[in-house]
């Protein structure tokens, strides 16, 4: 595939993450036009308005424009709609995770896209922090030793709009699910089993979803490395997103800056300098940038693709793990959750 110079990209989708998405492309250089859509029309003009950027009236107008490539910033559950609508039509696609509300689904648009040639990139936007990427370096290179122990979280200070849970796929799936490809990434190895557990002490909106606010799993991985997974709707210092490497003989530790909202209670120790980061966007806007400016390249270059859907599906199927477990209150090994759905078997 050869450029096209600059280019013109659809984003179908303006709620937080996709007016983030839109306002990082209208700069980008390689873009020349950016037009977005919503099911919410008022808000997709509104966006368009306050960014300077254009709202078309609807998916079928967006598809039919002459686009180099598709944001998909969408609810979870329409995503494998619009995937495979613009694949079908030869639009590359970024389409932020998961690629669908249950493994089912996910299966599904991957079985389809096996018959495209056309790129699709999930938005696993942690693969372009450079903190995540430090960790990956000193443990590919040998430094931190064998590895013993990984310990991630994903705190979010506030829960996500009350119409967002029941479309989101859970905790696990929707929040949980970085953290997963994280440590597959940054280790280079697979989990193998995992041990969840949730609870519920805020709003009963997430109870009521099927969901919970707050979770901890326990990972192992194929070399039987240990890692654990905090997460949580109700961080009130702050947004709180590390992952610590602790090997026999250094670690690495990402996210622990002098935004971190860590206070420290030790006599004459300095604890965090405020403010804390507010959210995911404050916290890891050059990685989104440069996870955007990397699909231009896949869409437009022909560019090696970041975080292909069969990526996605790996970190996907720890999520399941994790949903079963935290419902049988059990430890659920991966294999089990490829083999059920491999005999069509539902979780």
């Amino acid at each position: 595939m050869t450029s096209r110079g600059t280019v013109t990209i659809g984003l179908a989708g303006t709620g937080r993450i996709g007016t983030a998405h839109a306002e990082t492309l209208r700069v980008l250089p390689q873009v020349d036009r950016v037009l977005v859509t919503d099911i919410d029309s008022a808000r997709a003009n509104a966006t368009a308005d306050a960014l300077g950027v254009e709202a078309v009236p609807d998916i079928d107008t967006l598809l039919a424009a002459d686009l180099a490539g598709l944001v998909i910033a969408t609810a979870t559950d329409s995503h494998p709609d619009l995937i495979i609508r613009a694949v079908d039509l030869g639009i590359p696609v970024f389409c932020e995770k998961p690629i669908a509300a249950d493994l089912t689904g996910t299966l599904e648009v991957l079985r389809h896209l096996e018959n495209t040639g056309v790129p699709v990139q999930i938005g696993f936007q942690r693969r372009f922090d450079p903190g995540y990427n430090a960790a990956r370096a000193a443990v590919r290179s040998g430094e931190l030793g064998r590895l013993h122990t990984l310990r991630a979280t994903t705190l979010d200070p506030a829960p996500p709009p009350a119409a967002y849970i029941p479309h989101s796929g859970g905790i696990f799936r929707d929040c949980g699910i970085h953290d997963f490809d994280m440590v597959r990434w940054v280790t280079g190895r697979e989990v193998v089993e995992v041990y969840a557990r949730g609870a519920n002490r805020g709003d009963p909106l997430f109870a009521e979803a099927g969901d919970v606010d707050t979770a901890a799993v326990i990972l192992t991985l194929d070399d039987d490395t240990l890692a654990t997974v905090s997460l949580s709707r109700y961080n009130g210092a702050g947004y709180d997103v590390r992952l610590e490497v602790l090997g026999s003989r250094a670690n690495a530790v990402v996210g622990l800056d002098h935004r971190a909202p860590l206070r420290s209670v030790e006599p004459g120790h300095p604890t965090f300098a405020p403010p804390a980061y507010r959210s995911f966007m404050d916290r890891f806007r050059r990685a989104y940038t440069e996870e955007l400016t990397a699909f231009i390249g896949v869409a437009t270059e022909g560019h090696e693709n970041p975080c292909a859907p069969s990526e996605a599906l790996e970190a996907f199927y720890v999520a399941e793990a994790c949903e079963l477990s935290r419902a049988e209150r059990r430890p659920v090994a991966v294999a089990e959750v490829r083999g059920r759905k491999a005999v069509g078997q539902h979780l």
